[in-house]
C-alpha cells in the first residue's frame, strides 16, 4: 500500500524532474539504490552527471531547503561516489544537486527551488 508521505514523494520528484528538464538537462533515471543510500533522480546535464536530492513540504515554507543538514549531504556525497563507480562515471564529472518543492496545505506547488552544486562538508571523498 503506497502511503501519503509516498505518493507527496513521487509527486515531488515528479516535479523536480520537469524543473529540470526545462533548464535543459536530461533524465537518465530515478530512485536508484545504492549501499550508502537511494539517489532520488540522476540527470544529466552537458557533460556531467546530477545526482538530485528532491524534498518536498505541505504547507511549511522554507522547510523542505533546511531539511537537509550536513550528515545527510555527506550521504548524497557518498551515493554519488558509490553511483560513479558503479556506472563508470569520473567523479570529477558528478555534481550533488538539492531540488526544494513547498506546497501549499492543499498540495498546490507554491514554489520549487534549485541548490545546485553542493559541496562536500567536512569530509574528504578520498577516504570513502
Amino acid at each position: 500500500m503506497v502511503t501519503g508521505r509516498q505518493r507527496l514523494g513521487a509527486f515531488a520528484e515528479r516535479v523536480a524532474r520537469h524543473f529540470l528538464e526545462a533548464r535543459g538537462y536530461r533524465f537518465i533515471e530515478a530512485n536508484v539504490r545504492l549501499s550508502p543510500g537511494e539517489i532520488d533522480l540522476v540527470m544529466r546535464d552537458g557533460d556531467e552527471v546530477v545526482a538530485v536530492e528532491v524534498r518536498a513540504r505541505r504547507d511549511a515554507e522554507g522547510a523542505a531547503a533546511e531539511s537537509v543538514g550536513r550528515r545527510k549531504l555527506q550521504r548524497l556525497w557518498r551515493c554519488a561516489a558509490a553511483y560513479a563507480e558503479a556506472r563508470g562515471v569520473p567523479l570529477e564529472r558528478m555534481r550533488v544537486e538539492l531540488v526544494a518543492v513547498e506546497l501549499s496545505a492543499r498540495g498546490r506547488v507554491e514554489r520549487v527551488e534549485h541548490f545546485t552544486a553542493l559541496e562536500i562538508p567536512d569530509e574528504d571523498p578520498a577516504a570513502w
